[in-house]
């Protein structure tokens, strides 16, 4: 199932975009936590500000969830939660859950005012097509982490996870981020979104375009098999450690992508016919 070999095709969802809308901006990877206050406040400035009609959420907006009731006894969880309400009054966010917020619960979405993303979920907008999914899924030379991954999204394991007390799930995922580190420091190399898998996911999906996020390393890919099938790689978004990198891919209704960065504040237009 994992390693040499391609992974079944998740359910679809489905998000249809207003043909009224002018663009729509793609973030993911923002791993938002207390410590790290330029890359949040890049965030808030970045969610009171940007002129699309809408924010898709490609997970991994946190830096860990352990559940939704965490917010209430968290400063910091709720100032994160007070900027997408302000968002959500103007206009539309989506979120997709990611390897590190995947507990994000749908109380938490509904108190903000934030739609629910299916992974991996079919954008169409007008004659678009465009699959967009967090990625993780993709990795599957990583077979350690798919055997992780296929554990704990079981609603079984969330539900016994959940049931601990709040301390306990703070301090086993203080643990897990504490292996995360020591991977990173240990220079690991991380598996990249598959090919095959990506191509077959595009197939399914009756689409040639392909979003995710995940991986840290922004691009922009054609897949060899089909020159006419790209696959754009969100960046991560680290403000507070060199080299700084953060940025949105916007997406317009005439089929136009710009990477927009937030440490320059200036769009980079994307040349797809390249």
């Amino acid at each position: 199932m994992f390693a040499g070999t391609t992974t079944v095709m998740p359910p679809l969802g489905h998000l249809t975009i207003p043909a009224t809308w002018q663009c729509v901006d793609l973030i993911s990877d923002l791993h938002l936590q207390a410590a790290e206050t330029a890359t949040f406040e890049a965030w808030r400035h970045f969610m009171h500000t940007t002129e699309a009609q809408a924010v898709l959420i490609l997970g991994d907006l946190f830096e860990v969830w352990v559940g939704d009731d965490a917010v209430a006894s968290d400063p910091f969880l709720q100032a994160c939660a007070e900027v997408l309400r302000q968002t959500t009054q103007r206009l539309t966010v989506a979120f997709m859950p990611g390897n590190r917020d995947f507990l994000v619960g749908q109380n938490f979405l509904s108190s903000c005012g934030v739609q629910a993303l299916h992974d991996p979920t079919v954008l169409e907008w007008g004659d678009m097509r465009v699959l967009i999914s967090h990625g993780d899924a993709l990795c599957v030379d990583d077979v350690d982490y798919q055997r992780f991954r296929l554990q704990v999204r079981s609603a079984d394991w969330q539900r016994a996870f959940l049931a601990q007390t709040l301390q306990e799930r703070l301090r086993l995922a203080r643990a897990m981020r504490t292996h995360s580190e020591s991977q990173k420091r240990s220079d690991a190399v991380y598996a990249d979104a598959d090919a095959p898998t990506a191509l077959a996911w595009l197939k399914a999906a009756n689409s040639h375009h392909l979003i995710h996020g995940h991986t840290h390393k922004p691009a922009d890919h054609t897949l060899l098999e089909t020159p006419h099938t790209l696959r754009q790689v969100l960046s991560d978004w680290s403000l507070d450690h060199t080299p700084l990198r953060a940025q949105a891919l916007r997406l317009r209704a005439d089929g136009q992508m710009q990477r927009i960065n937030m440490d320059q504040h200036s769009p980079k237009p994307i040349d797809t016919a390249q």
